[in-house]
C-alpha cells in the first residue's frame, strides 16, 4: 500500500456528473492513484476558480482558502497518525485556479506534496490574475512531485521546480477498457442513425460552444468541404449552447454530415469503433481525450499539430498533423487517409496498440507509484 492521499481540484470536482475532459482526468487521476494500493480521499469541494480576471474576487478566494488549510490542518491533526494522509495530490492548478492549500497543509503535516497538470504561463505577470499567477509558481516551486501531462507545460514550469524536486513527464492516459474489448458494428450503426455503411465514415466528438472548440467546428467545415468528394459521411457527437453556430459552420457538407446531438459515455465505443477516421483541428487543444478515446478504437487521427496535440498523436505512426489552421492540408490529410486503405489501416493498428500498451490507468499507476 501506498499510503493516504488527500485529493484537490481547485478547478472542476472530479465527482462531478459532467463528462468534461477535466473532470474525466482528475476521476483517472484517481483510479490510478488507487491502482498503486493508494487510499485516496477528495479533500474539498473547494474551488478556487476566477474565471472572470476580478483581483477582489481572488483576494476574497484566497483568504476563503487560507481559513480553510488551518481548518483542514487542524482536522487532520486531531486525527491518529495512522488515519492522516500521508501525501496531498493537487489537479489542475494555474492562474485562473490556483492552489491555496495543499503547500500549506502539507508543510504543516511534513508530508509530501504532489501537483499534476501544472501550468505556468509568464505573460499572466502584472495582469487581472497576477495574484492567481503569483500562487500558482509558489505552488509549483514548493512541491516536491509535479507531473505534467504535455511537453509544453513541461517547457513552461521547469524554470521553477527546484533543485532536488521531480519534474515529471505524465502523459493524459484513460480506461480504454470499454473500447479495446468491443466489437465493431456498422450494421447496428448504420441503421440507427441512417449512415451509409458503404461510405467512409469521418467522426469527431466536441462540446459545441464558444471559443476554441466552435473555431474547430468552423475549421473542420472548412477543410472538408475541399474534398469534392462524396464518398464519405461526417458524423457529429456533441452539444450545446453554440450549436446553432456549429450547424452554420457545417452547412457546407450538410449533406454529408450526421448530426448524433449529445451520447451517454457508455454509448460511445461503439460509436469509435465503427468508425473509420477520427478528424478534429484541435484548436487551443490542451490534449485532448477524445484522440486517445478514436485511437484506443484503432482509428487513425487527422488533427492540428498545436499544443498537446502531438503529446497525444504520433504524427506519422498514429495519424497526421498538419499545420494549425492550414485548411488545405488538413483536407489533403483526410483526402491519403481515404485513398490508402493500407495506410489507413496501418495508422489505425499502431493508435490502437499505442493506447494499449502506454496510455492506460496502469501505465500511470507505474509512474504515480514509484513518486509515492
Amino acid at each position: 500500500m501506498h499510503g493516504r492521499v488527500a485529493f484537490y481540484a481547485p478547478l472542476k470536482a472530479p465527482d462531478h456528473p459532467t463528462p468534461s475532459g477535466d473532470r474525466r482526468m482528475g476521476r483517472l487521476l484517481i483510479q490510478a492513484l488507487e491502482a498503486t494500493g493508494a487510499e485516496v480521499s477528495v479533500a474539498t469541494d473547494f474551488r478556487s476558480h476566477d474565471r472572470q480576471g476580478d483581483p477582489l474576487r481572488q483576494m476574497s478566494l484566497r483568504a476563503t482558502g487560507t481559513a480553510l488549510a488551518d481548518r483542514l490542518i487542524a482536522q487532520y491533526r486531531a486525527l491518529q497518525p495512522r488515519d492522516r494522509p500521508t501525501a496531498w495530490f493537487t489537479y489542475h492548478l494555474y492562474h485562473k485556479a490556483p492552489d491555496w492549500l495543499g503547500a500549506k497543509v502539507s508543510t504543516a503535516l511534513e508530508i509530501p506534496y504532489l501537483v499534476a497538470e501544472a501550468s505556468f504561463a509568464p505573460k499572466q505577470a502584472g495582469g487581472p490574475w497576477d495574484l492567481g499567477h503569483q500562487a500558482a509558481a509558489q505552488a509549483i516551486g514548493a512541491a516536491n512531485w509535479v507531473f505534467c501531462l504535455t511537453q509544453l507545460d513541461m517547457a513552461c514550469v521547469e524554470p521553477l521546480v527546484p533543485d532536488g524536486h521531480q519534474l515529471v513527464f505524465l502523459p493524459p492516459f484513460l480506461d480504454a477498457s470499454a473500447i479495446l474489448e468491443g466489437r465493431r458494428d456498422r450494421a447496428t450503426l448504420a441503421a440507427r442513425h441512417r449512415l451509409d455503411p458503404d461510405r467512409r465514415w469521418l467522426l469527431c466528438v466536441a462540446m459545441m460552444r464558444p471559443g476554441d472548440k466552435l473555431h474547430s467546428y468552423r475549421r473542420l467545415g472548412a477543410a472538408l468541404d475541399r474534398l469534392g468528394r462524396e464518398d464519405w459521411q461526417l458524423l457529429v457527437v456533441g452539444d450545446g449552447a453554440a450549436r446553432a453556430e456549429v450547424e452554420a459552420a457545417l452547412a457546407p457538407i450538410a449533406g454529408q454530415c450526421a448530426m448524433l446531438g449529445a451520447v451517454p459515455p457508455s454509448a460511445l465505443p461503439e460509436i469509435y469503433r465503427g468508425c473509420d477516421i477520427y478528424v478534429w483541428p484541435g484548436v487551443g487543444e490542451a490534449y485532448g481525450m477524445a484522440y486517445i478515446e478514436a485511437q484506443a478504437a484503432g482509428l487513425p487521427v487527422v488533427a492540428g499539430h498545436e499544443r498537446g496535440v502531438p503529446d497525444v498523436v504520433r504524427n506519422g505512426e498514429t495519424g497526421l498533423l498538419t499545420a494549425p489552421g492550414d485548411d488545405g492540408a488538413f483536407a489533403e490529410a483526410v483526402g491519403r487517409l481515404l485513398d490508402d486503405d493500407q495506410l489507413r489501416a496501418g495508422l489505425g493498428n499502431a493508435a490502437r496498440d499505442f493506447v494499449a500498451r502506454q496510455r492506460t490507468v496502469a501505465s500511470a499507476a507505474a509512474v504515480l507509484g514509484a513518486a509515492l
